[in-house]
Order: C-alpha cells, then structure tokens, then sequence
C-alpha cells in the first residue's frame, strides 16, 4: 500500500525542480529556434556536410526533404474511405500459473465511411505452449517475455496487411453489388446502362499503427533473431504497396529529436562535424549539444497552426538499412490537441497524392477520435487482455487440463496467496 503522508513529503521538491526545469526549457526552445532560422538560409549547405560526414556523426539525426520553413495545409478527405487499423496486447508467462504460456491478442479494426458497409470490430488470440515457442529466444539471450512483444509486433502487421488487402478486395466488389441494387430498384435503367455496369472507383484506404515503423530494438538483436521478425514485416508491407494502400505510423506524445538533432550541426564549431574525432563521447557535454533534451514536437509546436503539417524528412537511423525499399519518413502535424509524428514509408511519401490523401484520412480521424486517431484507439480495446479476461482464460485452460486427464492443476501456493491477502 501507498503512504501518502510519506509521499507528500517529497512533492514539494519535485514542484520545485518541475519549475526550474520549465524556465531552461523555454530557454532552449528559443535557442532553437534561432538555429531554425540560420539553417533554413544554409539548409542545402547543412544536407552537404551531413552527407560527407554521415558516417563520422554519432548522434541520431533526420534529413529535410523539404524547406525547413515549410507549412502545409492537410487537404479535406473525400467522404467516401476506408480505414483500417490493428494493435495488439498479450499475457506473459509466468510460472506460478497453472501452465507455463503466453497468449497474444491483436485487436482488428476496419471503419468504412459513407459505404453502407458493416465495420470489422475484434481479435485475434494466439495460444503459444510448445517448447520451440517459449524456450527459442533463449539461445540469443533474449527473454521470452521481450520476444513474446517483437512476435506480437510481427503479427500486428501481418493481420493489418490482410485486412488492408481484403477490404480493398470487397470494396469494389461492393461497388458492383451497390450498382445492381440501383438496377433492381429501378433507380439505374436496364435500357441505359450496359449489362455489366462499371465498378465505381474503390474509395480512399488508409492503414494505421500505433506507433513508430522505426524498430528500435531489432539493432540490438542477432541477426538469427532478427530474421524471424523483420522479414515478415516488410512482406506484410510490401502487400499494402502492390494494393496501393498507404501505411502510416501515428506517433503521438513523440520523444524523438531528429529533427532537432539536424541542426545541430549549424550549432557545431568545428570545422566538420566529425563527432569520432572531436567529441567522441556523447554522454558527456559536448558544444553542439546546446538544446538537450529539446524534442522536436517541442520545437514545431511554435512553427505550426491547427491543421498543418511542417517538412518532410527522411529518418537516417541505422537499422533502416535493413528495411530496403520501406525506409522511413515522417513529418509532423498540428492534429489540433497535440504536435503528432507521422511515419510512412518511403513509396507512400514519393507519392506526393497518395501521402497527401493518407494525411487527410488521418486528420479526420483524430477529429471522429476527439484528439486521436479513432480507429488506432478501437484496435486497442479490442486487444488489451484485462484481469477479468486474464482469470477466465485460466479458467478455460484448468478446465481443459482436467479434462485431459491432468492432476494437481492450480497456481502456486504464492500466486494464491497474493491473490487472497488478509492484510
């Protein structure tokens, strides 16, 4: 149990570095922004020294693609769309329960709008109990519980490439249907149309995550290891891309600094920015480093009105090198209740339509959402396991293992005695 009374005794020092803290961090903003100002003059200039000394910086940092002083308006979404969306949730092993297992859960979403077409709402669960399933990952020192979340991962993009693919399949076939119901109605004229009519043109779809499409962990695993989860995931892409469905990352709440790590190379004083030569370690305080930890939604909230997106950028993060023809870019967006980072591919960004329709197609669902994107928050109660969903699916397992013919079957007597304090 919490003491309060304890507790409230050290609030007053956290009120007091909070506002401390809020003072230098206006003062960095500022900083920043008059660094955003000299590099949109010498931005070509900056891309130029970034890419000879690519190799020899060591902070993570983006490239612009466009204007740094660039603001756009997000355009209006067409009425008709479709939008699609999955997140997942799991139960974690644990061996005071009746059976070492795990569950993965992925929450699926499809919201057809002005279609007349029934939404998809619920999940998908995945038992996994075989040795090969919950030992595997041990062989390259990786938890199963953190290689329970890189397979869960995985499958929120697979599920998200077949619903994508499905429901842009059965929209035109929709199409025809709604074409013919007209004709039986007497609403289209036998004598005026031919025997098959045309299909309709298949209206706008959009696939969201919630999340980066940056995998940050997978540079940190082996390359075995790695190969059972980034693979199926760029597959999983590469379908929505033949179907022309754009993929997006919404990333709200944002903590990255890429953007704001770009200029820090007009903060640099040396002649290059060669950061192995003249500051090789990062961790301690170096000249350029003068807007840590400024993030860059931090900075764009004072570029952006509601409704407007600033430049493109292209993510240089190591482990994209793996990702082939998906590399990562993101731009960030004035939803109206936040500053949103919002990832895509390389193929949807190129696509200056394509992207341009995605962004619409998201704004709109942070409008239908009340500040996030609907879709993305319906996936997620529609995956996320709670405890009364816990204890009956351990429920429905004892009850399997009992009728296997299995004995001695229930928790540890310290899982029960948790569950049962008498405190």
């Amino acid at each position: 149990m919490l003491d309060l009374t304890k507790l409230a005794r050290q609030m007053q020092g956290l009120s007091q570095h909070l506002s401390l803290e809020a003072v230098a961090s206006r003062q960095r903003l500022e900083l920043a922004q008059q660094h955003l100002r000299k590099a949109i003059d010498f931005q070509q200039e900056l891309i130029e020294r970034q890419e000879k000394w690519r190799d020899r910086i060591l902070f993570a940092n983006a490239t612009p693609l466009e204007p740094l002083n660039t603001r756009l308006d997000i355009p209006t979404p067409p009425k008709l769309h479709t939008v699609i969306a999955t997140d997942g949730s799991q139960i974690a092993p644990s061996h005071h329960e009746i059976a070492y297992c795990y569950l993965l859960n992925i929450g699926r979403v499809v919201l057809h709008y002005g279609q007349n077409r029934y939404p998809i709402l619920d999940s998908i669960p995945e038992v996994f109990y075989r040795q090969e399933d919950l030992y595997m990952s041990r062989k390259w020192g990786i938890r199963t519980e953190e290689w329970m979340s890189f397979l869960r991962t995985a499958s929120e993009a697979i599920v998200l490439a077949e619903l994508a693919c499905s429901a842009h399949e059965g929209s035109g076939e929709w199409g025809s249907r709604g074409a013919e119901e007209q004709k039986s109605r007497g609403e289209i004229s036998s004598s005026n149309t031919p025997s098959s009519p045309p299909s309709p043109p298949t209206p706008p779809t959009l696939a969201m995550v919630d999340g980066s499409l940056i995998y940050w962990f997978l540079e940190q695993l082996p390359q075995d290891a790695r190969d059972h989860i980034l693979p199926p995931i760029l597959e999983a892409w590469q379908q929505m891309r033949n179907a022309q469905i754009p993929l997006m990352g919404y990333v709200s709440a944002s903590r990255n600094v890429e953007a704001v790590n770009f200029l820090r190379l007009m903060a640099c004083p040396h002649t290059a920015p060669d950061c192995a030569s003249y500051c090789p370690n990062q961790l301690e305080k170096v000249p350029c480093k003068v807007f840590d930890p400024l993030r860059d939604t931090a900075l764009w909230t004072t570029q952006l009105q509601p409704g407007q997106r600033g430049p493109l950028w292209r993510s240089n993060a190591r482990i994209l090198e793996l990702y082939e023809d998906h590399t990562t870019y993101f731009c960030y967006v004035h939803v109206g209740t936040e500053i949103a980072r919002i990832e895509v591919p390389a193929w949807v960004a190129k696509d200056t339509d394509m992207f341009d329709q995605a962004l619409g197609l998201m704004l709109a669902q942070v409008q239908k959402g009340y500040g996030y994107p609907v879709a993305i928050a319906e996936a997620h109660n529609q995956a996320v396991v709670r405890g009364g969903d816990k204890t009956r699916f351990f429920a429905l397992l004892e009850k399997q293992m009992i009728k296997a013919g299995l004995k001695n079957v229930g928790t540890s007597y310290k899982e029960a005695r948790k569950r049962g304090s008498i405190a």
